[in-house]
């Protein structure tokens, strides 16, 4: 890639960027430059394109944030050896936050946490979510606490299927409490496997992104992976598992204790939750919130929060979280 920069038009600066594949080019700004045009919109400068270079006209300082911003992209896509025309602008979002945060995970490759899975390879897309991987790398027992979007039920079912395809973990769990967000299990039909397994979805959905199809059904059927409601767990100790509490901030004191102590002989556990959701009924304390008050000085346990700055969903998701946090 080179630039000449330098032209300063009443006030204004005009950039050009070269890039040396039109392959990774278009794939960076999408069908008809549709993910130019946003930018356009988003940072309020001029975007145009003339062959294999981007003309990028404005005010200095957003003319330099957008040429970064896409040298940042670029670089990626170059260097990602699972190129993927499901690239979209979710992506420059999630750059474009943590370039204004200054939220920049390390920027050398030995430095970043890198989890492989079957189908891909994930890594932080933030600060706080690079925190959580090395936490998981790092901790028998990891609690993970932040708002929907910030992914941590998403990497935590990345780092299980990282350890089950290394054979260093025999099975992955997967669980969460079965409790309502404003509906009725009772209303819902089927037996309760049936009634549950809407609420695993995204969990489902996590697997399926990061093996074949047909690899997950196998596993699922052979046991090395376990989706079932919290109410499964009782009475039972998993040896060599890595196990994932999904939704934690619904749980009991005594349901957290339970699931607490299935820990067996190498086995790791993450217990994610958000404790500004909570669904169970009124007068009942979430059993998240009393776990990290009675294991906060646990030198073996790992405690990780996440904030509005490590959503990686829709940006506006960010904004509703900041807005409904603030008096």
């Amino acid at each position: 890639m080179e630039k000449n920069k330098g032209v300063i038009l009443n006030r204004l600066t005009e950039h050009f960027i070269e890039f040396d594949s039109n392959n990774i080019l278009n794939l960076m700004l999408g069908e008809q430059s549709i993910n130019l045009l946003k930018l356009q919109n988003i940072l309020n400068v001029r975007l145009d394109m003339f062959g294999n270079k981007v003309r990028i006209f404005g005010n200095e300082n957003i003319v330099n944030l957008a040429e970064n911003l896409l040298n940042n992209i670029y670089k990626k896509l170059k260097n990602d050896k699972n190129k993927t025309s499901k690239f979209d602008f979710s992506v420059f979002e999630s750059e474009l936050r943590m370039m204004r945060e200054k939220n920049n995970i390390p920027q050398d490759k030995d430095k970043i946490t890198l989890i492989k899975t079957w189908k891909k390879s994930v890594v932080a897309k933030s600060l706080g979510q690079e925190k959580y991987l090395k936490a998981l790398n790092n901790f028998d027992l990891v609690f993970g606490l932040g708002p929907a979007g910030t992914g941590k039920s998403y990497l935590a079912v990345a780092k299980g299927i990282e350890l089950l395809k290394n054979e260093i973990v025999d099975k992955i769990i997967l669980s969460r409490p079965a409790v309502e967000a404003g509906e009725k299990l009772g209303f819902l039909p089927g037996d309760f496997k049936e009634k549950v397994d809407p609420y695993l979805r995204p969990i489902y959905d996590a697997l399926y992104q990061m093996m074949p199809f047909d690899r997950v059904e196998k596993k699922i059927l052979n046991g090395q992976i376990e989706i079932a409601p919290l109410a499964y767990m009782r009475g039972r100790t998993f040896d060599n598992a890595f196990i994932i509490i999904d939704e934690a901030q619904n749980t009991t004191a005594v349901q957290m204790k339970m699931i607490l102590t299935r820990i067996g002989q190498g086995s790791r556990m993450v217990v994610n939750g958000d404790l500004s959701q909570i669904d169970i009924p009124k007068g009942i304390s979430s059993g998240l919130s009393i776990a990290l008050k009675k294991l906060k000085n646990v030198e073996q346990i790992k405690i990780v929060e996440l904030s509005q700055k490590d959503v990686v969903r829709h940006h506006l998701v960010a904004e509703i979280i900041k807005a409904y946090e603030s008096k």
